[in-house]
Formats: C-alpha cells, sequence, structure tokens
C-alpha cells in the first residue's frame, strides 16, 4: 500500500492552476473557516460551520447559504434546515451554523455559502453525498463498539474520525515501513479485533468493521482499460497529501474521479493530472472530509479504493490528584491533554459516567476537561478514571461524614396568656433540615404557629399562647442521632378590675420661649404650636378658650388638637389681633385643673415718618425724621438710610451698622445732582418697611470770586470797572454781583483755594508746598497760626509776597497734622482763614481674634479695631483662613465693615487658623493679628438613604401603528411603502417580497428612522408587483403588516401594456 505523501512538496509539484485557486477550501478572502464537503448517512443530522473575522470590515457581514445556482434556502428554514448566527465580542467572529435535520437523498448536491460586506464578498463551495443505511442487521455483530458520543454523527458513514493512529518514530538505521491497519484488520480474526484497535488508537471500531464488511473480496480479473489499478484501501495522516494513481491502457483515454459517487473537479485541494499512461489524483492538507470511497472510471470500468484519514493520539498532560473531603464539599477532578477539544471519558470504579446524569457536571475548557460532583457524598467515595485514546489517568476520593455540632439549646420556657413563645437553637451545619416534635408528634405550622430556618437557626414560633400549648418540646435534625428538648410551661394570672379615679392635671412648661411665667412670645408670621400634656383617669376633656370665648374650631388658622395625654393648641401665621389672655380648662368626674397663658405676639416696627432735609453743602446733606409710631412690641434699636438719584431706581446704603439717632449727615454727595433719601427702622425682631421718599434735595456751593477786576475809566463824578466771570460758578448758577468801595486801600482778602476748604490729606513723607493768594492795601501783615499757637518756623517754612503766602513742609510726619490758620491784618481790619492737614498712613493691626463658635461646617470669628488707625478712619478688614495640614492662606472676606464675621464652607476633619489685616484709606495694615485659638471641624458620620426606586418596565412586544397601504405605480418610476412600529427591546426588522427575503437585494433599499420604516423600490418593472410583508420580531414576540403593490405599464394599458398583477399561494415562489 503506498505511503501518504509529504506535507511538503518540492518547489513546482503538485501546483494548482491559478485560475483555479478561488475553488480552494483554504482560509483565504473573508473567511476564516470554510464549510467542508461531507459524506452523511441517511437519516442522520449534519452541521456546517463557517466563520468570518470582522476587525477589518466597516459593516456587519451578511451571509446566503445557496443549493445548486440560485436556490437560496433561507426559505427553507424549518424543521429540517435550521440556521444560526452567533458573534464573539472579544475576538470579533461572526460564526453560522447550517444544520440539515434527519439527511435524506434529496439534501445530495452541490452547494455554496456566499459572505458579502459593503464591497467586499466571497464565496466558499462544498458538496454533501447521502448514503443509504445498511441493512445487514445480522451481521452487525459488533454493535458493542457504537460510540455513546457521536450524537448528531451516531451511524453515519463519515469516518471523518474513526482511525486515530499513533505516530511512530523512524529508527535511525532501519527503514520500516508503517503498518497497514486496514490489512491487519482484513487478516485478523474477529477476537483479535478489540486488541488491534487498541494498539493502533481506534476509538470506532464498529464503523471501522462496518466499512470493512462492506468491501467484497473480488478476485483480480483482466481489464480491457486498465494495466494497473489502486489499492484497496489507503490511509494517511491527517493534514498530510496523499496521492491515487491508475495506469490506463489507452494514452489518450479520458478518466473521471468519483468521491462517495460524486465526480471531483480539479481545484487546488484535489489535483488532477494526467501523463501518458498514468493518471493520478492528489488530494492536498487531508482531513476528516477526505475520509471515504473513491473511483477512478473509464467508460464502463471502475477502479475503485478507499482513503482512511487518521488522528494523532491525545495524551494526558495533567494527571488527576487525589481528592479527602466532607460531605456536602464541591469537588472538582481536573485534567489536561494535548489536543485542544479532544474527547475524553469519565469513570467511576468500573461504571462509565454519563453526561446525562444531574449528579455529575462535565466542564470542557481548551485542554482542560473537569468533573465536577457538586455535593459529595459517602457513596461517592471511590476511585474514578478518565480515559483518552492515548493514555489514562486516576485519582481517589474519600468522603468523611460530617458531625453535628450544637451551638446553642433548647431552653425551657414559662410564658402568660396571650405572649409569644420562641424555641430557638443553633446548630455548625446551615444546610440541615429537622422537624419539631410536641409531646412526640410532629408540630405542623399554621397562622399562630412559625417553623423558621435561617442559617444555622432553627425556631419554632407560638403567637397568643393558649393553655393547651403547654408540654415538651423536641428538635431532631434530619440525618442524625441527635435531638434537643425543652419544655413550655404556661402561667395563668387571675386579676380582679378596680375602676381608678385620677384628678386631671396640667403639666405645662414654662421654659423655652417664656420670656416669663406663663407669657408667650410669637413672632408675627410665625406659626405657634403649644402642646400641654395632660393626665388623668378617665381621661379628662380639654377647652381651650380666649378670655371669654372658647375655641372649639379643629381645622383653620386658630385651632386645637386633641391626643391621648395631649392636647395642642396652634396659630398658624400669627397676627397682631391674636395677641391676648388664654387659658386651658381639663375636666374629669375626679376634679378640675386650669392654667392661664398670654401670648404676646411682636412684630417689626412701622416706617419712620416725616423724612425730610434741613440743610445741604457742596457733597454733603443734613436728614432729619420722626420714629415710627409702633415700635412692634420691641423698642427700636437704630436706623438704615438709603439715597438714590431721582429718576433712578438703584438705591445705595449709607450706613451697615444701625444708627440710633434721628438726624444724619449724608456725605459723598455729588454737586448739582437731585438726591432723594428714604429710612428704615430696626427693632430686635428685624427691619421695619422703608419710608416715604424724601422731597428731592441737591447738594450746592457758593461761587468763587470774580477775576482781573480794574478801572477802566474815570470821570469827576463816575469810575468806570471791569471784570472777569467767577472762575467756578457752581450748579446754583450766578444770578447777580455785589460792588463795594472804601476811600483809600483795600481791605483784606484770602482767597483760599478750594481743595483747602476741606481736610487736606497727605501720607506721611510726602512734601507739602500750598500756595495761598490773598489781596489788600497796603501790603497786609501775614501770620501763620497752629492749633492756636503761633507757627514754629522749624516745624514749616513760610515765605510770604506781596499777593500770596506759601507754606512748605518737605518730609509730612504725624505730628505735622493739625489747624493751620492764615491770619491777614491791616491796621485794624483783618481777615482768616483756616485748614485742616490731616497726616495719615496705613493702621497697626487688629487685636485679640478668637474663634467664638463653631458648628457644622462654619466658624464665628470676632476681634478689637487696631490701637493706631494711621490718623484716619478704618475702612474695613481682610480676613485670611489656613489650613494646619497645608498653611495654605486663602482670603474669606475683602473689605469687612464690621469686628466679626463668620467664616463657611470648612471643610470636615480639618483644623483652621485665621488671620485678620485692618484697611484705612492708605491701605491695608504691614502686620496682621493671628487667632489665639482654632476651629476643628470634627467628621460627622453622613447617611444617605436614597429614596425607593422603582424602573419602570418599558418592555413591549413589536406593534405596528402605522400599517402599509396598498399602492399602484407606474413601471420604471422609483417608489416607497412606508409604515410605522414600537416595541422595546428594538425589534429586528425583515422585509419580503411573497414571503422571499429582500435582504440582499440591491434594488430595495430599507431604511429605519425612529421607528418609521421605508422600503425604497429602484425604477420597479412589471414583475417586481405582489404582496409585500414587513415583520418586527423582538424577544417579547412579533408583528406582521402587509400590502399590495400594482405595477403598471408606462403606456397605461394601450398596445396590450396593461396593469400586472401577481398573486402568490403558501409554498409557491417565482
Amino acid at each position: 500500500m503506498p505511503e501518504a505523501a509529504d506535507a511538503v512538496k518540492p518547489e513546482g509539484e503538485g501546483e494548482a492552476p491559478a485560475e483555479e485557486a478561488h475553488q480552494s477550501q483554504e482560509i483565504t478572502g473573508l473567511f476564516l473557516q470554510h464549510p467542508e464537503t461531507t459524506v452523511a448517512v441517511t437519516g442522520t443530522d449534519i452541521v456546517f460551520t463557517a466563520k468570518v473575522d470582522s476587525t477589518t470590515l466597516s459593516r456587519k457581514p451578511t451571509i446566503k447559504w445557496l443549493k445548486g445556482k440560485w436556490l437560496d434556502l433561507g426559505s427553507k428554514a424549518g424543521k429540517h434546515m435550521q440556521f444560526k448566527e452567533t458573534f464573539d465580542r472579544a475576538t470579533k467572529i461572526y460564526t453560522w451554523d447550517m444544520k440539515i435535520i434527519k439527511v435524506v437523498p434529496g439534501d445530495a448536491g452541490a452547494y455554496r455559502c456566499e459572505v458579502t460586506s459593503k464591497d467586499k464578498c466571497d464565496s466558499s463551495a462544498f458538496d454533501i453525498s447521502v448514503e443509504a443505511v445498511n441493512v445487514e442487521e445480522e451481521h452487525d455483530i459488533m454493535a458493542a463498539f457504537k460510540r455513546t458520543d457521536a450524537g448528531e454523527d451516531e451511524g453515519s458513514l463519515d469516518f471523518s474520525a474513526l482511525l486515530k493512529a499513533t505516530k511512530k518514530k523512524k529508527k535511525p538505521v532501519v527503514d520500516e515501513e508503517k503498518a497497514d491497519v486496514w490489512e491487519i484488520l482484513k487478516n485478523a480474526q474477529p477476537s483479535e479485533y478489540e486488541k488491534i484497535a487498541f494498539e493502533y488508537g481506534i476509538t470506532d471500531l464498529r464503523g471501522l468493521l462496518k466499512r470493512l464488511k462492506k468491501m467484497k473480496t473480488v478476485e483480480p480479473k483482466h481489464s480491457d482499460a486498465f494495466l494497473k489499478r489502486m489499492e484497496s484501501a489507503y490511509s494517511v495522516d491527517k493534514g498530510k497529501k496523499i496521492v491515487l494513481e491508475v495506469e490506463v491502457v489507452d494514452p489518450n483515454a479520458q478518466v473521471k474521479w468519483l468521491k462517495n459517487g460524486q465526480e471531483i473537479k480539479s481545484s487546488a485541494k484535489y489535483i488532477i493530472e494526467s501523463v501518458g499512461n498514468i493518471r493520478t489524483l492528489t488530494i492536498n492538507r487531508c482531513s476528516l472530509a477526505d475520509d471515504a470511497a473513491y473511483e477512478c472510471v473509464i467508460g464502463e470500468e471502475k477502479s475503485f479504493t478507499e482513503v482512511f484519514v487518521k488522528e494523532p493520539p491525545v495524551t494526558i498532560t495533567k494527571l488527576l490528584d487525589d481528592y479527602h473531603v466532607v460531605v456536602g464539599e464541591r469537588v472538582e477532578f481536573e485534567v489536561e491533554v494535548s489536543v485542544e477539544g479532544a474527547h475524553v471519558n469519565w469513570m467511576f470504579e468500573d461504571q462509565e459516567l454519563s453526561r446525562d446524569s444531574h449528579k455529575y457536571r462535565f466542564k470542557k475548557d481548551g485542554m482542560k476537561h473537569m468533573l465536577i460532583i457538586q455535593e459529595a457524598s459517602l457513596d461517592d467515595i471511590g476511585m474514578y478514571w478518565c480515559f483518552t485514546n492515548g493514555g489514562r489517568t486516576k485519582g481517589e476520593l474519600d468522603v468523611e461524614e460530617k458531625e453535628l455540632e450544637v451551638l446553642q439549646n433548647i431552653a425551657d420556657l414559662t410564658v402568660k396568656a396571650e405572649d409569644q413563645a420562641m424555641f430557638k437553637c443553633e446548630v455548625s451545619d446551615e444546610k440541615v433540615t429537622g422537624k419539631w416534635l410536641k409531646d412526640g408528634v410532629e408540630v405542623l405550622p399554621s397562622s399562630r404557629i412559625k417553623l423558621t430556618h435561617i442559617g444555622r437557626i432553627h425556631r419554632l414560633t407560638i403567637d397568643e399562647v393558649k393553655p393547651e400549648d403547654a408540654g415538651d418540646y423536641t428538635f431532631i435534625p434530619d440525618g442524625y442521632a441527635l435531638s434537643l428538648s425543652a419544655k413550655l410551661n404556661f402561667l395563668e394570672i387571675k386579676i380582679d378590675y378596680v375602676p381608678r379615679q385620677d384628678p386631671p392635671k396640667i403639666h405645662l412648661d414654662t421654659t423655652g420661649n417664656m420670656v416669663s411665667k406663663n407669657t408667650i412670645i410669637v413672632v408675627a408670621g410665625n406659626k405657634l404650636r403649644l402642646d400641654v400634656e395632660i393626665s388623668g383617669e378617665p381621661p379628662p376633656t380639654v377647652v381651650w378658650a380666649k378670655g371669654d370665648t372658647a375655641i372649639t374650631a379643629l381645622e383653620g388658622r386658630v385651632r386645637t388638637e386633641n391626643r391621648k395625654d395631649l392636647s395642642c393648641f396652634v396659630i398658624e401665621g400669627a397676627e397682631r389681633e391674636d395677641e391676648g389672655n388664654y387659658s386651658i380648662t381639663v375636666t374629669n368626674p375626679a376634679g378640675e385643673d386650669k392654667a392661664n397663658l398670654f401670648v404676646k405676639i411682636v412684630d417689626v416696627p412701622d416706617c419712620p415718618e416725616n423724612v425730610k432735609c434741613t440743610s445741604v453743602g457742596e457733597d454733603c446733606a443734613t436728614m432729619v425724621w420722626e420714629p415710627p409710631k409702633f415700635d412692634g412690641g420691641v423698642p427700636v434699636t437704630g436706623y438704615l438710610m438709603e439715597r438714590k438719584k431721582k429718576g433712578s431706581t438703584r438705591w445705595t446704603k449709607l450706613n451697615f451698622d444701625v444708627f440710633e439717632g434721628v438726624t444724619y449727615e449724608a456725605k459723598r454727595m455729588i454737586e448739582g445732582v437731585l438726591y432723594e433719601m428714604r429710612v428704615y427702622a430696626v427693632n430686635g425682631i428685624g427691619m421695619s418697611q422703608p419710608s416715604l421718599n424724601s422731597k428731592p434735595f441737591m447738594p450746592i456751593a457758593a461761587t468763587s470770586e470774580p477775576l482781573g477786576l480794574k478801572v477802566h475809566d474815570v470821570t469827576d463824578t463816575t469810575c468806570t470797572l471791569k471784570w472777569l466771570a467767577p472762575e467756578k460758578i457752581g450748579a446754583g448758577g450766578l444770578d447777580g454781583y455785589v460792588i463795594e468801595y472804601c476811600k483809600e486801600g483795600e481791605l483784606p482778602k484770602i482767597r483760599l483755594p478750594r481743595y483747602l476748604r476741606q481736610k487736606y490729606l497727605r501720607r506721611v513723607g510726602d512734601k507739602i508746598n500750598l500756595t495761598i493768594p490773598f489781596q489788600g492795601k497796603p501790603r497786609p501783615k501775614v501770620q501763620w497760626y497752629k492749633d492756636g499757637e503761633e507757627l514754629d518756623v522749624r516745624v514749616a517754612s513760610i515765605r510770604n509776597s506781596e499777593v500770596d503766602s506759601i507754606l512748605f513742609i518737605r518730609s509730612a510726619e504725624r505730628s505735622h497734622s493739625g489747624k493751620y490758620e492764615l491770619v491777614l491784618q491791616i491796621e485794624n481790619m483783618e481777615a482768616r482763614a483756616i485748614l485742616e492737614i490731616r497726616i495719615v498712613e496705613t493702621p497697626g493691626p487688629p487685636e485679640v481674634v478668637k474663634v467664638t463658635d463653631v458648628w457644622g461646617f462654619n466658624a464665628a470669628l470676632e476681634w478689637k479695631p487696631p490701637k493706631d488707625d494711621g490718623n484716619c478712619e478704618i475702612t474695613g478688614y481682610t480676613i485670611q483662613k489656613a489650613d494646619k495640614k497645608t498653611n495654605e492662606w486663602f482670603t474669606i472676606y475683602d473689605h469687612n465693615r464690621r469686628t466679626n464675621c463668620t467664616a463657611s464652607d470648612l471643610i470636615m476633619g480639618n483644623e483652621y487658623m485665621f488671620r485678620v489685616f485692618s484697611e484705612n484709606l492708605v491701605g491695608k495694615s504691614e502686620d496682621f493679628c493671628l487667632s489665639k485659638d482654632t476651629a476643628i471641624i470634627p467628621k460627622i458620620g453622613l447617611e444617605y438613604n436614597p429614596p425607593p426606586f422603582k424602573e419602570k418596565d418599558m418592555q413591549s412586544a413589536p406593534k405596528f401603528i402605522q400599517p402599509l397601504l396598498d399602492r399602484s405605480v407606474v413601471a420604471g418610476y422609483s417608489t416607497a411603502i412606508s409604515c410605522a412600529v414600537r416595541g422595546f427591546p428594538k425589534p429586528k426588522i425583515r422585509w419580503l417580497r411573497n414571503k422571499i427575503p429582500l435582504d440582499e437585494n440591491p434594488r430595495f433599499l430599507m431604511q429605519n428612522n425612529q421607528g418609521v420604516l421605508t422600503l425604497n423600490i429602484r425604477k420597479p418593472s412589471q414583475y417586481d408587483g405582489g404582496k409585500f410583508t414587513c415583520k418586527a420580531i423582538n424577544p417579547l414576540g412579533e408583528d406582521v403588516v402587509e400590502c399590495t403593490l400594482l405595477v403598471r405599464g408606462m403606456d397605461g394599458g394601450k398596445g396590450g401594456g396593461g396593469r400586472v398583477g401577481v398573486e402568490y399561494r403558501d409554498g409557491e415562489m417565482d
């Protein structure tokens, strides 16, 4: 018998023609795995698998299973043919299976699998050969060797996985021929079949013997066509190449090669060659599908042979381990084999384990095979075996019985009538069940008796114990010689009832918001709820009253609520009219009690009255008003003022701290602008409504003196004067001039510049140079004073001229601050001007910063103003905080006017320090004051209990809400039909024409936009008419809608065109 050819051929030998490469079964194009040609036996099931890798595809691939050239098998899906699609998200591989159930002879033929993805496509052809069942049952003596794991292939004549021979290593010196198993079996006695099968790794001896029996020993006879025939059988290793060769008489003779009766076409796998008288068939990369009968036919003569494909033996790479467990534990035997997906057999002692058993689970993970026993018992003790066609291994299982321990015994109980009795015990095994007995009789659950088993604890609960429940109770665990007992004793108590009477009493709480005994203060608009505890037997009757009027309302703004041992008096939204004396009276047959209360309603005060302006200056105005008529029941503590420009709606606060007086000077106003003011009154409850706006007023100042006065003309009796208008007229305008004259000379007059008429501020170290013009004739005498004393020339330098006087200080100091007075004197006439100079600098730091309170995530701070204010008013404070962990300072307040503040948004678990800077007109103090103590924000366990959320079930079966409508169109003009569907999960949509799917027809475009389904038909012909069906399918069900499309000829019925309508019945195809 010729040996199987090596897998690798010399270059150029056995290569397939290039034009036939597309018929190869190799993994080319889109396919990772092609469906393979198969020989099936009538009545068996066969499965074909195709795999495609979608990692490089832009769209999901679609597949078609075809028989012959055109028959789409998708329309044949049913009990005989089944199609399945799966997708592995990890590897992005699509797998399609076509299963033919109970093969019939009509299933034989050529098949094709086509896969398409956008602009890519691939095709794979395969054949199915069907053989009849061998009915010679009288010779089936090897039925005992039938494979129990064959499944769909049981009894098939496809010997794809039958012969598995162990590869033998060639000896280095002697070149021995491989043993031909087929020849050995033909020449051996039947009693030696099993030994030979075990020696050569044959797993399906029954199938092999059936093939052996079919072969007939025919005496060689002379042939007119063949000079040399093929051997009766060949064997080849899986994946190798084999060459079948015959020698013919006529070198020009044409031969046919058949496989299982089907003609073989030349391809990359099957290479048919003709050289002289030699005809060869080369089979490349033999697979289990190539295990078949082959024939070479010339006319009426044939040369017959069979090819057997052998698989290498499966060896065990990891042996079984022994296990020692207790009853109820999980046991998992694991073994590893050399071939992934290989078949193994499991045995317990001498009995093969069935995969249909509920006790054992069989698991396969690559090369690992596992036998799992979920709960081991004493019956599982013994030896377990795992067999392959290349070896075996064993593992021993030892199971011990687990002892039951009593962790808590039952205790005796003594209970009273109508009480609850509960017996409780605890054992070591939570899976142990048991039963309860009372005086030897099993206790059954009822509405009053409950038996519970939670984990290791068993309970017997008896509600509303009765005298007949007394007795001995026993708990017996199932499967253990153990019992727990206790006794229930019934205690009967007799009580003589004597009615008791207690006089009523009111328990009035005078703490809390009471300002004095039996007086309650309520802020207007708030709710008053007064809960008064009451005692007395029998329960007393409660009556509330205001003055002499009883309050009986149970609903409304003022009402009473009575409960057991408690009476409530409620006022919703307290008003001033609710103030007064209230009383509560309680009575019962044993006596009476009464309590009086005074409810005082306090409110914000009324608004101030008669706000008016009494005087104005250049940038200031003096305002006065009258206190409010009603102070709200609480003394007025002060007032807040606001101003705005006339015609504006934006009010500006004039003070942040309450002002106690009723006269206020408003400053920093713009000259010539009309202003209005209003005032708020403040008491301990809050701030009143604003007063009525004052009458508009305007800050104005006097004009400056005229300029350039001179004598223009003089006569005997007249003198003509000329002058220039004042430099600054002011907002008040210029009404006229007042002219004065005197004899001989000029009165002294000081023309003080406007910027010196108010406080003149300069920083320490600045240079001061003030020029003050004056007039007077003769030249007046100039004298400077500081704070009433003559100015020392060492303090400031003075330079006088005929028309002005200059005050010069080279470097200003704080000591230069004060009131400076310039005096001009001409004989007994004099003129005076006072200017105030203030030398300022940055203030000192605040004093005594301390943390007064810490609550939640907040801290309250207080401090004292600085001792040194820098010779000007303190305008605010800057507050900073720092976490002791990082020591990084962050500003929390800028320009804070008060000497206190609240630091918010502090982080839980941190400790904070604080420091404060003071500010004035010059700037912020150079130094700061650090808080003596720190603020620690404690950690508080916060637990969030979200409200229960019940998710709404949105799932529903598909339902068409807009049906398809019948259409009549003209041939050659594109059209569309539409419908609408709803359902969740999103349904899968399929379109059919005359019950044939339209999935892959390029003339039909299917669209789905938010449940609106559209089928676009491109240029329909007269034969595209018929019944169109739309199916919507999801796991909850399906729905179908149909319509009829009629295609008319373009000539509209003239000349015999007419309309074409096609009707289809069930089971018919066009």
